[in-house]
């Protein structure tokens, strides 16, 4: 009896853990969440095409009428991870609300754009501000958690000013400033220096509060 009792509990388990990896990719979108993008690319090197959710809350009191009249959605984004396997997808992280709403108020600016991409089993998470520059964050999988490994910014547009590298592995920086004052753009001369940052440990994806308020001017 107490085997019959074990093997009908193991086939349930089975079946719960089955299902649990072949929900539908829309299935991980939590309530009161809409799906804003989707990407694909390996995160974890087993050649599986991984799927990442960038999801938008729908408060209706975040929907408001901006200083130009017009009504905009200021509801944040956040990021939803998802690895594939042979039987479906398992959620591997998730942090929803991270990313400020792409109709944020940017004073006299307008908002910068955001963007994903997987590059060499990195996620890569791009701003670009227009004339103003870019920034791009980079995370690896490692360790069972999405490290922040690197951090690049670009300040300038068609002439650059100058450019800011991180290696959070390796604990340098680079930061290369333009020295041509007359430069038209292609033809910077750029002067090199590096230096060490100290560092206690990676910044993990999901525990980002807001990428927003991230600063390693310092």
């Amino acid at each position: 009896m107490k085997k019959h009792k074990l093997i009908v509990l193991m086939l349930l388990l089975g079946n719960f853990i089955s299902q649990a990896q072949t929900n539908a990719i829309e299935d991980f979108i939590p309530k009161g969440y809409v799906l804003y993008e989707k990407v694909f690319g390996d995160l974890n090197k087993d050649k599986q095409e991984d799927c990442i959710l960038i999801v938008k809350e729908t408060y209706k009191e975040n929907i408001v009428t901006n200083r130009f009249d017009e009504v905009v959605d200021r509801n944040r984004r956040g990021i939803i991870i998802l690895f594939k396997n042979e039987n479906g997808y398992q959620k591997a992280t998730e942090n929803l609300h991270c990313f400020s709403s792409e109709n944020e108020d940017g004073g006299v600016y307008f908002a910068p754009e955001l963007f994903f991409e997987v590059k060499k089993g990195n996620l890569l998470i791009h701003y670009a501000h227009g004339r103003y520059g870019a920034w791009k964050y980079t995370f690896r999988y490692q360790d069972s958690k999405f490290k922040l490994i690197g951090f690049d910014n670009t300040y300038g547009g068609v002439v650059i000013r100058n450019e800011t590298s991180i290696n959070f592995l390796t604990k340098k920086k680079l930061f290369r400033e333009n020295i041509n004052e007359d430069a038209d753009g292609g033809d910077e001369v750029f002067k090199e220096t590096w230096s060490k940052i100290e560092i206690s440990k990676l910044l993990i994806l999901s525990e980002i509060k807001d990428f927003d308020a991230l600063d390693f001017g310092n």
